[in-house]
């Protein structure tokens, strides 16, 4: 089994949150700050820095730097809010609006709404696929980046109907 640091960071309770998520090593690498975390987790704002490792050719915040900062916010959300499933990033998209020209700030939260909705998709369906719009933003306030991440929340042990079915059929020959 590989070595899993976030696995590891999640189960020493003496590590506040803020720093769980700076710890990240590919945050801790990129530099990314904690800016705030409230709402028991559910209003997020992380501070991505300009940097000359950070800059494309056209001196703006590269593209992949926010896609990877971006990906995991809303599965960790998602896995706090509601334990006892496995989440993950199903898909995200990046519409790059304007140039990142300057640190820039993730803002994401989990609003009433659509928690009610994830919870209603939880009991009903056992599992729930939410999409969520949040982006990153200027130091003057503009959004260059709209973010659309849909998160995939399961219970523990879920497998995929289609790689259920396949590995049957596969045992089925088999025997």
């Amino acid at each position: 089994m590989a070595f899993n640091i976030f696995a590891l960071l999640k189960r020493l309770p003496f590590i506040p949150e803020k720093k769980f998520l700076e710890w990240y090593p590919p945050f801790w690498l990129m530099g990314v700050k904690v800016l705030e975390i409230t709402n028991n987790g559910r209003v997020v704002r992380l501070k991505l820095p300009l940097t000359m490792f950070s800059k494309n050719m056209g001196d703006s915040m590269f593209g992949g730097y926010q896609a990877a900062v971006a990906d995991p916010i809303a599965a960790i959300v998602c896995a706090k809010i509601f334990p006892g499933h496995e989440v993950w990033t199903r898909s995200q998209h990046i519409d790059f609006q304007h140039e990142g020209n300057s640190d820039l700030e993730l803002r994401f939260e989990l609003s009433a709404e659509v928690e009610q909705q994830i919870k209603d998709d939880l009991a009903k369906k056992g599992r729930s696929t939410p999409t969520f719009e949040y982006g990153f933003y200027r130091k003057d306030g503009v959004r260059c980046s709209k973010i659309v991440n849909t998160v995939a929340i399961r219970p523990r042990g879920y497998q995929f109907r289609k790689e259920v079915k396949s590995v049957e059929k596969l045992n089925k020959n088999k025997g």
